[in-house]
């Protein structure tokens, strides 16, 4: 091993039983030795030993596509039942995560972080599905990852001490201060035990003594938000098309790098709660939009680095066994390390006349000398012009040349063979081009190797056909591709000479590594750097597509003029923009209009601008001020809620149970069309409830309904404030008819159009008299309703002094006016107190 010895780092994978979930099926299936596990609900699934990566696009939208993180869940048993540790680890980044948390009964912090992660593979221990004592954790995981391969492993092997004994042998020294963090988080350590010799197991590797990046995140740093509410929200899946980008990360996302696409997903899930980091952030985004040399020249440099968080797991990883491919995997991997470091200095270049805060910092991070160190040690051995290329002809060209003459001389015997063997192959197509008379010429790909291709129409061909000493004929349009045995025969001794190559490079290449090894954590430091950077670009990018506003962080959820980043791409064109004000003494507000008349849009453009806002990214608005929101949870009402049935009603009540269950002072809610899957009575019963409980927290609300009588809350309570979406009314070119037309405005006050349902029946071919009764009984319910409802002097008096109280103390805490201005507020505010007291001696319809 030239990284160190093997055997001390992990004990022999062989003796590890596991278990596929089809074992939970009854199906007792158990998978010993090296033959990769397989989950009995979807057929056998190979894990292949990451060797190598595909370079071929750096596109973001493509990078999540392929799931490639394992993820070991173990709970506290006893009185510890709830106590959940968590343990994960990319097979395409060498960096393990650790969570440990107590969660409730509904495990909702578990499902989320692991919708977050999009595991390929979950592993539990194998008493967590016992026959006939399945936990409630494992049962609610299978419920809600159908897709994803589940494994259990015996219970011994989630070992807290043997974690603890893992990450002291594995974890880097720039992150050793996690020993602190973890030592006494038991639950995390067993889950990192488990999860370090099941990907051992798999991969057929080790990892490297002091190379992986352990961290531990707690759940209090970043925003929740439940699988439920991103669904709703559409932030990194689109609900219609799961491959359409019309979502917030396709509205965000012009990152130029696989690793700024992973940031950019993650952090729209996990948004951000300290204001301080945003800030940060935001400063770095304003900088970019206001120096256009520096967001190019980043931009330029950035988009040039390939997938460096995948090149330092394969760098860092061990192979049990040495072979053609991992040799090449090797050598091709260092040319990408080299491409890599020469980089470092552009992107310092980049930087260097940056103001921010941050971008400073990446500047100061990027002097580390060992880059230079890791290079130099590099331009020894290999060629200064070995560069990563594309085509994969010319990828093995430079793979084959890496290493520089006169370092080993039978290297060099090989590799004159090699080109003798090539230029014979080139040869011998020419020759059989002129034998025939045909426009032949040399091809190359990685499945066939050599070949001839040519471009010609049959009828030019004798017979219509390809002389007879050619095989393995393929054609597409007018373009054929074939061999013959004479080339095959030279394309064999082509490989052979390649595997001596290899071989003889990879010795070398070995020897650098291990020579190099001790540098090359600081690629870790450059990797985030890169993969933050490309985030922030994209902030920009998107912000120079769109009239964004950078937000402010107050108490105050104020959005001036604010619309939907979403649709805005959609629909190509700037939608119709709102207003949004919430604060804590007006935390709660009803929202009613017509169906269609813009409703669910403006809820969900709220919750998309506090993501936008919390992730560091300028918001859709002319204006906007944000409360940091340390959860964010929607209700929103989909199409088939139409359909009232029964199991609609308890989707809903589950959805309303969660967020009652984990709501808090800093949330933002947002329920939409609440209490439709049942009676009228009901319906209005079960909303009314659940505002009186909301109003109890200092959460902000919005809660659209079509319950009108919901609207009357505001008399008890002053501070709900009611709004609507206007309609107007048109009448056809006949005369004889009305049509509805949408403003999608959002005005004060609760809706005017009481009776859309009628307006509706009213167009339809619904018997005139029927409608005539309907419009009687409906009216004569709502002249019932509202004497009920109808707001004393006393309850009017009480909510404009109340209103008054919250005006002030939110002008004392964020007022920026000077003396002049504050005084013009403030007589302002005395006027419209005194217009909404009530006028003592007049009747109540005038009160």
């Amino acid at each position: 091993s030239y990284f160190g010895d093997k055997s001390s780092c992990v004990e022999n994978a062989n003796a590890l039983n596991l278990t596929s979930s089809s074992s939970v099926r009854g199906l007792n299936s158990t998978c010993i030795g090296k033959t990769p596990l397989s989950s009995g609900r979807f057929g056998c699934r190979s894990h292949i030993p990451l060797t190598g990566y595909s370079v071929t696009s750096s596109s973001a939208v493509s990078a999540h596509t392929v799931a490639s993180v394992i993820v070991a869940v173990v709970e506290g048993r006893g009185l510890a039942r709830g106590e959940v540790g968590m343990a994960s680890i990319d097979l395409k980044n060498p960096e393990m995560i650790l969570s440990q948390f107590a969660d409730n009964t509904t495990y909702a912090k578990v499902i989320t972080k692991l919708k977050i992660l999009t595991p390929l593979e979950i592993i539990m221990s194998n008493t967590a599905c016992d026959a006939g004592n399945t936990t409630k954790l494992f049962s609610l995981i299978t419920e809600h990852f159908k897709n994803v391969t589940f494994t259990t492993v015996q219970r011994k092997y989630f070992n807290e001490t043997k974690g603890l004994e893992y990450i002291e042998q594995l974890c880097a020294s720039e992150f050793s201060t996690i020993f602190m963090e973890v030592q006494s988080k038991y639950y995390c350590l067993a889950a990192a035990a488990a999860l370090l010799k099941y990907v051992e197991f798999i991969q057929n590797a080790v990892y490297a003594p002091k190379s992986l990046k352990v961290r531990f995140q707690g759940s209090e740093k970043t925003a929740m938000i439940d699988s439920s509410s991103a669904q709703n929200l559409e932030l990194v899946i689109n609900n219609r098309d799961s491959r359409n980008g019309h979502t917030l990360l396709g509205v965000l996302n012009y990152t130029k790098t696989p690793g700024g696409s992973r940031r950019l997903r993650s952090n729209i899930l996990e948004p951000l709660v300290d204001a301080e980091t945003i800030n940060t952030r935001l400063d770095c985004v304003q900088e970019l939009l206001q120096d256009e040399e520096l967001f190019f020249g980043l931009q330029a440099v950035i988009s040039k680095f390939l997938d460096t968080e995948q090149l330092l797991s394969v760098l860092v990883q061990i192979p049990k066994q040495d072979t053609v491919k991992t040799a090449e995997s090797k050598i091709t991997n260092l040319i990408y390390l080299k491409h890599t470091l020469e980089l470092v200095e552009p992107l310092k270049a980049a930087l260097r006349s940056c103001n921010t805060q941050l971008l400073k910092a990446y500047y100061n991070s990027l002097e580390d000398t060992r880059f230079g160190i890791i290079l130099e040690k590099i331009t020894t051995v290999i060629n200064d012009d070995t560069r990563y290329t594309k085509g994969c002809l010319s990828m093995r060209t430079q793979k084959c040349y890496a290493v520089k003459p006169n370092i080993n001389e039978f290297l060099d015997i090989a590799r004159r063979t090699y080109t003798e063997i090539v230029d014979d192959i080139a040869g011998m197509i020419t020759q059989l081009a002129e034998k025939y008379s045909l426009p032949m010429k040399t091809s190359f790909s990685s499945a066939r190797g050599f070949f001839i291709q040519m471009n010609a129409d049959c009828s030019t061909l004798p017979n219509g056909q390809l002389p007879s000493e050619f095989t393995k004929i393929t054609k597409m349009k007018n373009t054929y591709s074939f061999t013959s045995a004479d080339l095959i025969k030279m394309n064999e001794r082509c490989q052979e000479s390649l595997r001596e190559i290899y071989h003889m490079t990879y010795l070398i290449v070995c020897k650098l590594l291990n020579e190099i090894y001790e540098h090359i954590h600081c690629l870790y430091k450059l990797s985030d750097i890169v993969s933050m950077l490309d985030m922030l670009l994209s902030f920009a990018h998107a912000c120079t597509l769109s009239d964004y506003v950078r937000p402010e962080f107050t108490d105050t959820l104020a959005i001036k003029q604010g619309w939907h980043p979403i649709l805005e791409k959609i629909a190509m064109e700037k939608p119709v923009s709102n207003n949004t004000y919430l604060t804590e003494g007006n935390n709660f507000v009803i929202i009613t209009g017509p169906n269609m008349s813009g409703k669910s849009t403006y809820l969900k453009q709220i919750a998309l601008c506090q993501i936008m806002a919390q992730i560091g990214s300028y918001v859709p608005a002319e204006y906007s001020s944000f409360r940091i929101a340390e959860q964010i949870f929607t209700r929103i009402g989909m199409d088939d809620d139409i359909e009232t049935n029964a199991s609609t009603f308890m989707k809903e009540m589950k959805e309303i149970t969660y967020i009652i269950q984990n709501a808090n002072d800093k949330s933002l809610i947002i329920i939409d069309e609440l209490g439709r899957g049942t009676s009228a009575e009901e319906g209005i019963g079960i909303c009314y409830a659940a505002c009186e409980y909301l109003l109890n927290l200092k959460a902000f609300t919005l809660f659209a309904t079509h319950f009108l009588e919901l609207c009357h809350i505001d008399a008890l309570y002053p501070n709900v404030e009611n709004y609507h979406f206007e309609v107007q009314h048109v009448r056809s070119s006949a005369g004889n008819k009305e049509k509805i037309a949408y403003t999608y405005t959002l005005s004060k006050g609760y809706t005017e159009e009481k009776n859309y349902g009628l307006k509706a029946a009213e167009v339809s071919s619904l018997p005139s008299s029927i409608i005539l009764d309907a419009k009687e009984i409906t009216n004569h319910i709502a002249k019932q309703i509202l004497h009920r409802q109808k707001s004393t002097p006393e309850m009017m008096e009480q909510r404009a002094a109340y209103q008054l109280a919250m005006r002030l103390v939110q002008t004392a805490r964020n007022s920026r006016l000077d003396p002049d201005s504050l005084r013009v507020y403030l007589k302002g505010l005395k006027k419209k107190y005194e217009a909404s007291c009530p006028t003592p001696g007049k009747n109540d319809e005038q009160h």
